[in-house]
Parts: structure tokens; C-alpha cells; sequence
């Protein structure tokens, strides 16, 4: 018959892809894409009482299971590989209602999720609100004649989720002042200072800081001195 030694079922039907030609020795039908062995011999899915059944590929696993779950009847499709000299798992054969029914569990399991990470997401959304909200507050209490809008803008940035930034560190989110400090110095070396433009000409990263220095220096001294000077 040209077809390689049955393959050991763990439990249930196993249903075999042939590599040649196979004609069904009890109706002469073929060739046939799927057989079932019976006694050496080759059955067509119909007289082995298994043409009711469709074709499930492998690839999905949870779809897999679960149309096995459903199925009152199901087999295991395998077809054998030359060159490994085994046979390999290719799909499952499940009644049709049974497919229906375990594609419509794992829609609603997608859609669960999705509605899960929308309110994680959401969740998350009004955490970073506040923690940046919070980070902001921090800026103007330690430079209170910096521009609520700027200590907004440098707060949004150092905390952004995933970013690595400053805030976002162990330190960044205990709010200390000297993670606080490094966002504000940041924030003015690239918006108040020739920083970015030096580096785009070619000026090496400690160069440029050296060089915009006393800048900085001047507008964190402004912004500091003014909450002082309002005191006074």
C-alpha cells in the first residue's frame, strides 16, 4: 500500500494524509486525501463513518481544544515525514456544530481580553494623569518661577510609561528631588539652549553640555529665585 506503519493513537481516531495515491479498499473511491486504517487497510473517511467531520489545520491551539471539547466525535490527522521518520500532527477532525461552537467561545474570550486591556489601559491612563499631575507639582514647588505649562510639558515627558526616562525610574516615581532636578535640567538643556543644535553639528555630547552650562545654570537660578523673591 506504500503507507508507513500505523501511527500510535493516544486516544481516539488518528486519520492519515497519505503521500501516495490511495484508493478506499471497501468503495474503490480515491484518490483519497485522508484515509483511516483499518486492519492494514485503507478506509475512506465515509466508510469509516468519519465523513461528517471537517478539517480543523493545526496552529491554533485553544481552537483546537476546544473544538475537541465540543465534538462528540473527533480524530487526529497526521501525515508522515520521510525525512524524520514520523509521522506528524497536521489538524483535527470535529463535527461542524462543534467547530461553531468553540469558535464562538474563542471570539468571546478575544473579545474579553479586549475589553480587559481597554480598562487596563484606561486604568493606567489616569494613573500616569496623576503621577504626572503630582511630578508637575514637584517641579513648581522646587522651581516655583517656572511656568505651570513648562512644568507640565517637562513633567509629561520624563514620565512617560516605557520610556526610561527619569521619571519613570525608582527615584522618579518617589518624586525625589534630585530625580525632579535632573527632568528640569533636561527639559531647559533642549528647549532653552543651542544643546540639540550643537549635537546635530557634529560637537560631542560632553562638549555641548559643558558649553550650554552656564544657561542652564541662568534659568533654573530664574526659576528658583522668583518663588523668593515673591516671599520677600
Amino acid at each position: 500500500m506504500g503507507i508507513p506503519s500505523t501511527p500510535h493513537p493516544t486516544h481516539g481516531f488518528v486519520v492519515i494524509q497519505p503521500l501516495k495515491h490511495q484508493r478506499c479498499s471497501a468503495c474503490r473511491r480515491g484518490p483519497l486525501s485522508l484515509l483511516v486504517l483499518e486492519n492494514g487497510a485503507p478506509r475512506c473517511l465515509n466508510c469509516a463513518d468519519l465523513g461528517h467531520l471537517v478539517l480543523l489545520p493545526r496552529g491554533d491551539t485553544a481552537l483546537t481544544r476546544r473544538s475537541r471539547e465540543e465534538s462528540a466525535l473527533s480524530a487526529v490527522v497526521v501525515r508522515f515525514n520521510r525525512r524524520k521518520g514520523r509521522y506528524e500532527r497536521q489538524g483535527v477532525l470535529v463535527e461542524e456544530a462543534a467547530l461553531v461552537r468553540a469558535e464562538e467561545r474563542c471570539l468571546a474570550d478575544a473579545e474579553a481580553r479586549r475589553r480587559r486591556r481597554a480598562r487596563d489601559a484606561r486604568r493606567r491612563g489616569v494613573e500616569d494623569e496623576r503621577f504626572a499631575a503630582a511630578f508637575a507639582a514637584e517641579i513648581l514647588r522646587l522651581f516655583p518661577g517656572c511656568p505651570a505649562e513648562r512644568a507640565r510639558a517637562i513633567a509629561a515627558h520624563a514620565s512617560v510609561r516605557g520610556s526610561g526616562r527619569v521619571g519613570r525610574s525608582a527615584a522618579g516615581r518617589a518624586l525625589s528631588e534630585g530625580a525632579v532636578i535632573s527632568a528640569v535640567v533636561a527639559g531647559v538643556r533642549h528647549v532653552d539652549t543651542p544643546y540639540d543644535h550643537l549635537l546635530m553639528s557634529g560637537v560631542s555630547r560632553y562638549e555641548a553640555r559643558r558649553r550650554i552650562a552656564p544657561a542652564v545654570e541662568g534659568v533654573l537660578r530664574e526659576w528658583q529665585g522668583a518663588g523668593e523673591e515673591d516671599v520677600g
